[in-house]
């Protein structure tokens, strides 16, 4: 079961849900709403624009934790240590398809958080992007799952609630590549 899932679609799968999200979410947005629920809120419109480019065993999961076969989800953390994790949403066939399980990962945070929490959120994007065998490994092919890696891109999504848009930094192959500003 295959799928060629570009880093463009998902880009564009994404950048479409997210305007969605902000459409719809916007008084959420303003009264401060945790990150959690804001997360929940971008589940929706991502899953729906998934399954309309024809991503139909793919889901959008809040905090999701865990393996394929049940173990808590690791990555190898920026020393090359490693970190249990919990991604705040991400896009994943909850291993129907396993050569293609992991599609997008999502961090959001406040302006306002310390530095040093943003930075984790950073460092978990970029080895949650990383390709199998940077470091990390990945299911599919035979491979044990040991670190969860692989995902096609990454999302680091930053409140700026004074100024009404976020500030979204895109995460490929372990790297930033892009960063984008989105008003709601």
């Amino acid at each position: 079961m295959r799928r060629n899932v570009s880093r463009g679609a998902m880009r564009r799968l994404f950048f479409a849900a997210f305007e969605d999200f902000c459409a719809n979410e916007s008084a959420n947005i303003r009264n401060g709403t945790s990150e959690r629920n804001l997360c929940q809120r971008l589940a929706i419109p991502l899953e729906r624009h998934a399954v309309a480019a024809g991503l139909r065993h793919y889901r959008a999961d809040c905090e999701y934790n865990r393996s394929n076969d049940g173990r808590v989800k690791t990555i190898v953390g920026e020393n090359m240590e490693v970190v249990t994790i919990t991604c705040d949403l991400i896009l994943h066939s909850r291993g129907e398809d396993e050569e293609q399980d992991n599609l997008i990962a999502i961090e959001m945070k406040r302006a306002n958080h310390p530095p040093a929490e943003k930075h984790k959120d950073r460092v978990r994007l970029m080895a949650l992007t990383r390709a199998p065998g940077d470091g990390v490994w990945s299911a599919g092919d035979g491979v044990d799952l040991d670190h969860v890696c692989d995902y096609v891109i990454g999302f680091y999504v930053e409140l700026k609630p004074g100024r009404r848009e976020f500030y979204i930094e895109e995460y490929v192959g372990g790297l930033l590549r892009q960063t984008h500003s989105f008003g709601y």
